[in-house]
C-alpha cells in the first residue's frame, strides 16, 4: 500500500473519543477560547501529545469547505415565508448567498436549490444543517460541495 492519503467519510459515532477531542481542542483553539494548545487539550480532556499526534490527520468534514461554495438542496413546503425563513439563517451564520433557485411547487412542496459561499460561516456547517432542517416548512435538505 502506498503512503498516498486517502480520505473516508465515516460517522463519528464509530471513531475512537480522542479523534473527537481533537478536533474540541482545535476548536477550542481557533475560536481564542483557549490561549495555548495545553490550555485547549487540558479542557477537551486529552493529552498534548494526542492532540499533536493526531491534530494533522483528523478533519470534520466542513473544515475543508473553508473558502468554498456549497449548495444546499431542499424541499420546502408551499408557504410564505418559508425559503425567507431559511436564507435568513444563511445570513445569520455568515453564509454570502450567491444564487436561489426555485420550481414550481408541485403537491404543496417546492424543490430549491441555494448555493452560497461559507467563508464566514460562523458555525459548524453540521450545525447549520441541523438549524435549516429545523426551521418550520424545510421538509427535507442536503448539501453537495462544489468549487
Amino acid at each position: 500500500m502506498d503512503d498516498t492519503p486517502r480520505y473516508l467519510i465515516v460517522d463519528s459515532s464509530v471513531l475512537p473519543e480522542v479523534f473527537l477531542k481533537v478536533i474540541e481542542a482545535q476548536r477550542l483553539l481557533d475560536s481564542g477560547r483557549a490561549r495555548s494548545v495545553n490550555d485547549a487539550a487540558r479542557m477537551s480532556g486529552i493529552s498534548r501529545s494526542a492532540f499533536y499526534k493526531y491534530r494533522g490527520s483528523v478533519h470534520t468534514f466542513d473544515d475543508h469547505t473553508g473558502g468554498r461554495i456549497i449548495t444546499l438542496q431542499a424541499v420546502l413546503s408551499d408557504r410564505a415565508g418559508v425559503l425567507s425563513g431559511l436564507t435568513g439563517m444563511l445570513y445569520r451564520c455568515g453564509a454570502n448567498i450567491l444564487t436561489i433557485n426555485q420550481n414550481i411547487p408541485i403537491g404543496g412542496l417546492a424543490p430549491v436549490s441555494v448555493t452560497a459561499r461559507i467563508d464566514g460561516l460562523n458555525i459548524a456547517l453540521d450545525t447549520l444543517l441541523s438549524g435549516l432542517r429545523g426551521i418550520d416548512g424545510v421538509e427535507e435538505i442536503s448539501v453537495m460541495l462544489g468549487d
